[in-house]
């Protein structure tokens, strides 16, 4: 009898909790005060203490000088020294990669203005500099694209005429018409297949690059900032490069 009654009581338990777990009530509510987060907001002086060890460590690592340049590394104008740069790390990483991997070469690489967040003044390239520019974490693809679609590509430039950096690509425009376009210093070869370094985001279709979604996007695995602070530590003194790769003609 005792256990039947245990029996019972653990039964209307169970469904008092069911009852009270789908029915939520609200016993009681308060007004709360926002807090403003400004300069006036004291800091934690505790929270301060604890993690000072952690940020001495990481000031010292992302105030490592990795390289050094004697010019303002920007990413104003069409032909950016700042942009095409990258473009030209962003075809070198690749050409590296893919000859390792499928034993084949990148023929050329672009990448958007708009992931380069800001510039680079003159002097010392610190690591934290780097962290600045490229603060994403998109991933070095290769588009391998037939070469009966590549048009598509130089048709975006001529539409846009935005200046998305570009490597071992040229593209002129006149009035807003396509009137030039090598790749390589060469014309589109349509029986040829071509390989075009790039993004994840721009891959995926990015800033309207909706031409790549024709190709076959092949992951390498290397993070464009980690390639990019490669290049820079081999290069202790930074060369920007200067030559016209999108020459557009009467834009407006």
């Amino acid at each position: 009898m005792k256990n039947k009654f245990l029996l019972i009581g653990i039964a209307l338990a169970s469904l008092t909790a069911c009852k009270t777990a789908s029915t939520p009530q609200i016993v009681n509510v308060r007004t709360q005060k926002n807090i403003s987060i400004n300069n006036e907001l004291k800091n934690d002086e505790e929270f301060v203490k604890f993690i000072e060890p952690y940020k001495q460590k990481l000031d010292k690592e992302m105030n490592q000088k990795i390289s050094h340049t004697s010019v303002d590394l920007t990413k104003q104008g069409d032909n950016s020294n700042l942009g095409n740069l990258l473009a030209d790390y962003t075809f070198e990483g690749g050409d590296q990669w893919i000859k390792t991997h499928l034993k084949q070469n990148v023929d050329a690489a672009l990448i958007n203005i708009g992931g380069i967040r800001t510039t680079i003044g003159k002097g010392d390239i610190m690591l934290k500099n780097v962290f600045e520019v490229m603060p994403f974490e998109n991933e070095l693809i290769i588009v391998k694209m037939k070469g009966t679609d590549l048009p598509a590509l130089f048709d975006y430039y001529a539409k846009k005429e935005v200046n998305n950096p570009v490597s071992h690509l040229y593209i002129e425009t006149k009035n807003g018409q396509l009137s030039k376009s090598l790749i390589n210093g060469k014309t589109i070869d349509p029986n040829k297949d071509y390989y075009i370094a790039t993004s994840d985001y721009l891959a995926l279709g990015g800033d309207d690059m909706k031409f790549f979604s024709k190709g076959e996007s092949i992951p390498t695995g290397v993070k464009l900032r980690d390639l990019y602070i490669e290049i820079f530590k081999k290069n202790p003194e930074i060369v920007p490069p200067t030559d016209v790769r999108l020459n557009f003609i009467g834009k407006k």
